[in-house]
């Protein structure tokens, strides 16, 4: 998806325009006709140009990104797994090949030719086009690759500057629940919002999964009034800026889920399940640490005694110094309600960081309210820190 040109040091995607709208109409148009025709004939046909000129390189871009969007199925309503299984049984009795497919045929309701032909329709290329649910047009199709191919160039950043005004709540929160290592602080001058995130290339490990977490954010910038987006990217042979501005051509943002994480979705289901006397609350109001503005994932606020209030942190990727750097922020918040869960499978640092000492959050908010968790957040141990027990939960060597 990566295509860009170099303007005064700066990386400028290629992204699509209205006068790509003709041949995006073409390239829709032959995935349309080719709607319960198995996908390899569709490759087929795609081989000869389109009946309009295009940017081969466009023309790349846009076809990866229809056939992540475009549904397939089967074919038959019988599964291609079960009919490998009738004809390899039937074939241990008769080595016939004529003969079990008809049998096989007969016994399930089908033509032996629909038999053949379905045998694999679950590998990618056998499997057929099924309609599109929405109607997609040439232009919603330009934007989509245009916010891929920004995505793509996000994905190999080793830093991200974010700065943003209006309905910046969703943004930060998504960064958060993602569990990338971020830090938002107020704009130095007028309203707005400065979001400041490490990128996949400057960790050491798990970079794939933190580059498409990051890239994620983009439709959200969307939602923002207005927002400006720097990034040091490694592209080519040296490092280079990469500008996002609110006025580029880049696809709304849909629906945020209500979750970003199975993490945080667990733990909301698991929690409300077992302390009904506690409202759990999404997005609550950021904490204030000096000039920084640290965003919890959960309050925990108790139904009938509404003095009873605490504050859930859950941490997610995670190196030895952003670690750090967040309990000295979590320090200069001053606040005696909060819970830090910190997950200790999601250790991203050198080798050498892996052997040190990790920096104690216990010394920070209090060993009562720390709780080290592996895929899950206990909500049990939760309980218990609300309930003025400690967690009894033994830190990670």
């Amino acid at each position: 998806m990566l295509d860009y040109v170099e303007v005064s040091g700066e990386i400028a995607p290629s992204y699509l325009g209205e006068a790509d709208t003709v041949w995006l109409r073409a390239l829709l148009d032959a995935y349309e006709r080719h709607v319960g025709h198995q996908r390899r004939e569709l490759e087929e046909h795609l081989q000869a140009p389109l009946s309009v000129a295009c940017d081969p390189r466009s023309l790349r871009r846009a076809r990866l990104v229809l056939d992540r969007i475009w549904p397939t199925e089967p074919g038959v309503g019988i599964g291609p797994r079960r009919l490998r299984e009738e004809l390899f049984l039937a074939a241990a009795e008769d080595p016939d090949r004529e003969r079990v497919v008809e049998r096989v045929a007969r016994r399930l309701g089908l033509r032996p030719r629909v038999v053949m032909d379905s045998l694999f329709a679950d590998l990618p290329p056998q499997r057929r086009l099924a309609p599109m649910p929405a109607g997609l047009s040439p232009w919603e199709l330009a934007l989509r690759v245009n916010q891929a191919t920004a995505q793509s160039v996000l994905r190999r950043s080793r830093r991200v500057l974010v700065e943003l005004v209006g309905n910046a709540r969703a943004l930060v929160a998504q960064a958060r629940w993602g569990g990338l290592m971020a830090v938002a602080r107020p704009a130095r001058e007028g309203a707005g919002l400065t979001l400041e995130i490490s990128g996949p290339l400057s960790l050491f490990c798990r970079s794939l999964v933190y580059g498409r977490t990051l890239a994620a954010l983009l439709p959200l910038l969307t939602r923002c009034d207005s927002f400006l987006l720097r990034a040091d990217c490694e592209v080519g042979d040296r490092l280079r800026r990469f500008v996002l501005r609110s006025t580029d051509p880049v696809f709304p943002a849909a629906e945020p889920r209500r979750f970003a994480s199975q993490v945080e979705a667990r733990f909301f289901r698991d929690f409300a399940k077992l302390a009904p006397d506690w409202d759990i609350i999404r997005e609550p109001e950021p904490l204030v640490a000096d000039r920084w503005l640290l965003f919890p994932d959960f309050a925990l606020w108790h139904r009938r005694q509404r003095w009873r209030r605490w504050l859930l942190e859950i941490v997610g990727y995670w190196t030895q110094d952003y670690l750090r750097k967040k309990m000295d922020r979590l320090r200069l918040a001053r606040r005696g309600d909060l819970i830090l869960a910190v997950d200790r499978d999601r250790r991203c640092g050198p080798e050498s960081e892996q052997v040190s000492r990790v920096v104690s959050p216990e010394e920070v908010v209090g060993g009562d309210r720390v709780i080290w968790y592996r895929r899950r957040v206990d909500p049990e141990a939760v309980l218990r820190i609300l309930e003025g027990q400690r967690p009894g939960l033994p830190r990670p060597r």
